[in-house]
């Protein structure tokens, strides 16, 4: 288990996100929704443009693409890369016992109802060992996140003391919800589960199993809905999103993993 073992793995325990997921990122506890704090109604954009892949000029993603690990860890780092693929540039994201989130940050923006996340991917290599119900089993070899600016008048004491605590030493903008869209290999496709570490970090199954391996799978996700399938009881209203990520960790299960991603979008 995670508390038997180093200080960074206990720290990645208790914020983990972003698994999310990595680098610290994203990290937070359960909340406490209060039915008297109002929506938040920030300028609303209805599109926002994501660096996109299949124009990177080498191999490194493009920014403001970043790689985010576990702060004050040795841990290996999920590698993200550029490579040509069927004829195209797209994001090669590749685990061995390793942790780190790709993120993009946004300026925070109210989502119009029916904007919708736009991607395609590929696995070519899964972890059979993963089992996102359980901590030692706490992995994924592909996931596309969104993160939201909810208030922290929303979450109990202490996890809003938790998460001001994981931004000051992680030294990022750590939201207080991630939804995550998965690729597990077991459990059914549509699947809404919880992260095993952290409730503020609530994950949707879209690809499950093997029948898919190999092959491109799109995906088009109703944001908004999606959060309030998620996070409704918390947020009437989704709040402002402030990034996207693409994870992928192995760290639990010390497995390896390899897949594909190719443009993210937003979309009205």
């Amino acid at each position: 288990m995670k508390s038997k073992h180093s200080p960074a793995i206990r720290y990645k325990n208790r914020i983990a996100i972003i698994s999310i997921a990595g680098g610290a990122l994203w990290a937070c506890a359960a909340g406490v929704f209060s039915q008297n704090l109002a929506p938040v109604e920030p300028a609303r954009q209805p599109s926002a443009r994501l660096g996109r892949f299949s124009l990177a000029g080498g191999g490194e993603p493009p920014a403001p693409w970043r790689v985010v690990g576990v702060p004050r860890s040795d841990k290996p780092l999920t590698r993200y890369d550029i490579i040509s693929l069927d004829g195209r540039q797209v994001l090669r994201v590749r685990t061995d016992r390793s942790y780190a989130n790709l993120v993009h940050d946004l300026p925070p923006s109210a989502l119009e109802p029916g904007v919708r996340l736009r991607w395609r991917w590929r696995l070519d290599a899964p972890l059979p060992g993963a089992d996102l119900m359980r901590r030692d089993g706490d992995d994924s070899p592909l996931k596309v996140c969104a993160m939201f600016d909810l208030p922290l008048e929303r979450l109990g004491f202490v996890e809003r003391s938790l998460l001001r605590t994981a931004r000051a030493l992680s030294g990022e903008p750590l939201p207080a919800a991630t939804l995550c869209y998965v690729w597990d290999s077991k459990l059914p496709n549509g699947t809404l589960l919880r992260n095993a570490y952290t409730d503020r970090v609530r994950m949707i199954v879209l690809d499950s199993g093997e029948a898919g391996l190999g092959q491109w799978v799109g995906h088009s996700q109703d944001v908004a809905a999606d959060f309030k399938r998620a996070f409704g009881e918390e947020s009437p209203v989704p709040p402002p999103l402030t990034g996207v990520l693409v994870g992928a960790d192995s760290d639990n299960t010390a497995g390896s993993s390899l897949g594909y991603v190719g443009d993210i979008t937003l979309e009205p």
